[in-house]
């Protein structure tokens, strides 16, 4: 809702004619005097933080009983190749520098990198693959050997689309639901939702870790973990990987801790009579995040200290995970986030766009992430933590099958392609070690069983117990959802 209408909405009838005097006259007045407050008045009732809660549920969440308490969302910034990583097409070594079958290209929307070319030759993957697990799933062995190694765990979902064919609509759509910017980001709406079970953390919170610094990194926007029209306290709260992890959480010089509490206190009495006087929500917000703030200065420090992890687990995370700002450090505090009761977690790495010298390019972040990735899915189940949290991988969209600029058996480039790419899903009562839908030979079209960006957000909120059809928010007079308004679909087959 629109601050300043639940703002109105919120007045006490003393503050109502105050500001409004003798505009709406007697009648109104006799009106107001005489009626009862109606039921779904507060439509939006946002669950105010109580002593016992700093972010306590909406009544009545979750819908139903969860299969997960929280989410870790792996984002690959740029469109991860599908084609190089999981959708394994054998068949493509024939149609080396040959070119793409208009049949199959299908009079698609190009992006303006390739549009003007004359030709669309095909390039296979140069990557060798093989069946992993039990369940026999194709991964490319060189990239990702160790995610092949949790294959048995993971849910691959390798017909996802998308409508969006450029960077910033795609990666808005994924995280928040929509390519319309101002929109509540997924993490945003679990933490409006759901709350958190930590009193000393944010009930989201956002990583950007460093990426190779030769590759194509796109711009992130704090959008993609922004609240929206959401109240602002279930905005992410982005840990930094260099100096003070939070900024401005520390005292200044010379104020000691109980100097804050004695300050705090003060603010928020009067920030209380504030609230009292105009009832805005908001205000509400800065008491709570003053106060969270204020507990954070022992909680954060106390998250990012590592030092008691064993050094099994730390060589499990590999080489850069004593390194603040990698993707391994992130990957393990991310553990450490879920650890302590916090919601939604949100890891966006950068530089997987590659338009040109793509195996290089791909090997290097796969140098960042393969490891890590599995070694956080490895340490959740050993700690009991995986039936309990939702860890999401996936990107923005795929890449073309055919090659952007010159093309050779061992380099390549790929252009953006919304039409399928790949996606998995582990932990949190998803199914293990099984594959869902298929694309045709060139990994261009697909054939059966299509996903789209809101079934995935619709089976996210499934697996943390809500209904998507029954989660929303009145903000400019419409009911507005994280899966939009068209009819979107659990993706069922990939649950337990």
């Amino acid at each position: 809702m629109d601050p300043a209408q639940q703002w109105r909405l919120m007045q006490t009838r003393r503050n109502f004619f105050g500001s409004s005097g003798l505009k709406l006259g007697g009648l109104v007045a006799g009106m107001l005097a005489g009626s009862a407050p109606q039921s779904g008045l507060f439509a939006n009732d946002v669950a105010t933080p109580t002593n016992d809660r700093v972010y306590p549920p909406l009544p009545g969440y979750p819908h139903f009983a969860p299969t997960a308490k929280s989410v870790i969302y792996l984002h690959a910034n740029g469109g991860p190749s599908q084609l190089d990583t999981w959708d394994y097409k054998p068949g493509l070594q024939e149609y080396f520098d040959k070119d793409l079958p208009p049949s199959i290209q299908g009079g698609q929307r190009l992006s303006t990198m390739t549009s003007g070319q004359t030709r669309f030759p095909v390039a296979p993957s140069k990557f060798r693959f093989r069946k992993a697990g039990q369940a026999g799933i194709w991964v490319n062995e060189e990239l990702m050997p160790h995610t092949a190694e949790i294959v048995d765990e993971i849910s691959l979902m390798k017909t996802v689309h998308t409508n969006a064919i450029n960077h910033d609509p795609a990666c808005t759509f994924v995280m928040t639901g929509s390519e319309i910017p101002g929109r509540p980001s997924i993490g945003s709406w679990l933490a409006y939702g759901l709350g958190s079970e930590s009193n000393d953390l944010p009930a989201f919170v956002v990583f950007t870790p460093k990426f190779p610094a030769d590759s194509n990194g796109q711009a992130l926007y704090e959008r993609m973990w922004g609240s929206g029209y959401l109240p602002t306290r279930f905005t992410g709260v982005a840990l930094r990987g260099s100096g003070d992890p939070v900024l401005f959480l520390q005292n200044p010089a010379g104020v000691s801790a109980s100097d804050r509490r004695t300050m705090l206190d003060a603010l928020a009495e009067m920030n209380q009579l504030g609230l009292q006087r105009v009832g805005d929500p908001e205000i509400a917000t800065r008491i709570a995040q003053y106060e969270l703030a204020f507990r954070m200065q022992t909680s954060v420090p106390e998250l990012t200290d590592i030092s008691q992890e064993t050094q099994e687990t730390l060589e499990m995370y590999g080489p850069d995970v004593t390194t603040p700002g990698t993707f391994a450090h992130s990957a393990l505090l991310a553990r450490r986030l879920v650890e302590r009761g916090v919601r939604a977690v949100q890891l966006l790495h950068r530089g997987w766009d590659q338009h040109g010298s793509l195996p290089y390019q791909l090997g290097n972040q796969c140098k960042q992430t393969d490891q890590p990735t599995a070694a956080l899915v490895k340490d959740l189940k050993r700690r009991g933590l995986l039936d309990s949290t939702l860890v999401v991988f996936g990107g923005e969209f795929g890449r073309t099958v055919y090659s952007q600029g010159t093309l050779t058996k061992d380099d390549y480039g790929r252009d953006h392609h919304p039409r399928n790419f790949c996606v998995w899903m582990a932990g949190g009562g998803v199914r293990g070690g099984y594959v869902h839908g298929e694309t045709d030979d060139f990994s261009y079209n697909v054939v059966e069983k299509p996903v789209a960006i809101n079934d995935i957000n619709a089976t996210i909120l499934h697996c943390l117990g809500i209904d998507h059809e029954r989660f929303s928010y009145r903000f400019q007079g419409l009911d507005l959802r994280l899966t939009g308004v068209e009819p979107q679909h659990v993706v069922r087959e990939i649950l337990k």
